[in-house]
């Protein structure tokens, strides 16, 4: 065997490439395309929270954080929760702070899956998932939203296929892997919803992750229904969420998990050995700004002029622009656009809607394990009013 060649090894992650967030991202780079593909902000978070992580650097707190984070922080999350949801969760034992909601995910999968578990996720689904699963030796068992058609047979809706998860829950589930606001239909669970799910896990050993990162990114009025919300699931729940999403920070990578004390025990386990703590000033930084209730609560309406402005230039063109109630991603069935490249698959039409008309998008089917065309895609309209009023534009001579 000659010396100099790299042993080879079975991938642990054989089906898993470069992502279509980069891929697109890329390629809107290369053409200077606007970007409303990868979800995140194009605008700056408040100077105010800098200023406080500032602060913590020149206090000196750039040593190791605690393992579940500093108590600040901890402490601040328990009272938001408790005073939206109504939902108690002692901080020093149920509360974990984490390197974004990505790791909280994957943290929570290997704390309770074991080979052989199945696991089930609601496709489209976001592509942190499976990988997850997969690692833990776990069998995912996915079921597709129902996909609601009009006369005219585009896309309308997404809508939650309850018999389907009824049948794929048996004695072998150990995770139920839920996501309200939806990414990336956009879509929220509702009260009834949590009720049917709490019935159909009720008499099983099955457990709930349920990632909320969007949780403050519910519009016209209505209100996030947080599985912290539902005594009965938040007794078998990990809840997820992210600083970087509700403070516009993605680049921080600092989240949380909530979960109940035996729940939050076998958490910390994996969580002290793939991460152990988290950035510390950046920690005290956000237990300062998270005392001001207004930074989050202020977010719906925020975010809802957003979507407004970005549904209204939509409406004069063929798309067919479905329901957003939550999150910050509007999808868009583009089959009626009346041009030859509405005929194209959704990757294709992204790619040649980044190339050609100069806005990138990302293609709903990238959310499925097995490509799933609906001639839908998705874009994000986190940005600044300037870059939506460009990409409207060029969106609007299709």
């Amino acid at each position: 065997m000659n010396p100099l060649v790299t042993p080879s090894f079975p991938s642990r992650l054989p089906k898993v490439g470069t992502t279509i967030f980069t891929v697109m991202s890329t390629l809107a780079a290369e053409h200077q395309a606007i970007n409303l593909g990868q979800g995140f902000p194009d605008f700056p978070c408040d100077r105010k929270l800098i200023a406080e992580v500032n602060a913590a650097m020149l206090a000196d707190r750039n040593q190791y954080a605690p393992m579940a984070g500093v108590a600040e922080l901890r402490n601040g999350i328990s009272k938001k929760i408790e005073t939206l949801y109504g939902h108690h969760y002692d901080p020093d034992t149920e509360i974990t702070i984490t390197a974004g909601g990505t790791q909280a995910i994957f943290t929570a999968v290997l704390s309770c899956v074991s080979p052989g578990d199945e696991v089930i996720i609601i496709e489209p689904a976001f592509d942190c998932y499976r990988p997850a699963i997969d690692l833990a030796g776990g069998k995912t068992i996915s079921i597709s939203l129902q996909v609601v058609r009009n006369e005219a047979g585009q896309v309308a809706a997404y809508e939650i296929p309850w018999d389907l998860l009824a049948n794929a829950i048996n004695h072998k589930t150990r995770l139920v892997l839920i996501n309200t606001p939806h990414n990336p239909t956009g879509m929220v669970w509702d009260k009834a919803d949590l009720d049917r799910l709490a019935a159909l896990v009720r008499n099983t050993s099955a457990l709930i992750l349920s990632d909320e990162v969007y949780e403050h990114m519910v519009y016209d009025g209505a209100k996030h229904h947080s599985v912290a919300s539902h005594p009965e699931l938040a007794a078998r729940s990990f809840l997820v969420s992210s600083f970087g999403k509700t403070f516009h920070v993605t680049g921080w990578k600092v989240g949380y998990v909530a979960a109940p004390p035996s729940l939050t025990k076998e958490f910390r386990k994996v969580h002290q050995f793939n991460v152990f703590a988290v950035n510390t000033p950046m920690q005290y930084g956000l237990a300062s700004y998270l005392s001001d209730e207004k930074q989050y609560l202020n977010l719906p309406a925020f975010y809802q002029a957003k979507r407004d402005v970005f549904r209204a230039g939509l409406n004069p063109t063929k798309f067919k622009l479905l329901p957003t109630p939550g999150s910050y991603f509007q999808c868009a069935d583009y089959s009626a656009l009346g041009i030859p490249q509405a005929k194209l698959n959704e990757a294709d039409f992204c790619k040649w809607l980044t190339t050609e008309v100069g806005v990138a998008a990302i293609p709903v089917s990238a959310f499925y394990d097995q490509a799933t065309e609906s001639g839908v895609i998705r874009f994000c309209f986190a940005k600044q009013e300037q870059t939506l009023a460009h990409a409207l534009q060029r969106l609007q001579t299709l």
